[in-house]
């Protein structure tokens, strides 16, 4: 099980991009690992940030390289 810090520091080093945390977050939804929402989200429904199509990949690969799906 990976943290977000190495989760972004895999995908800087494998991908040579920074990753934000709401993103790895959104991505780890989609796949239902996310069990409760973040106390400072203003809308449960919506997300301020979601991530961009073309970094979806790159995190994908990096929660599967940690064995998290």
């Amino acid at each position: 099980m990976g943290t977000y810090q190495e989760i972004i520091a895999y995908v800087r080093r494998e991908y040579g991009f920074v990753s934000k945390t709401c993103w790895i977050a959104h991505v780890k939804s989609d796949y239902g690992l996310i069990t409760r929402t973040a106390s400072n989200r203003t809308d449960p429904s919506s997300r301020a940030e979601p991530c961009p199509p073309d970094k979806r990949f790159a995190i994908v690969t990096a929660l599967r390289h940690f064995g998290m799906i």
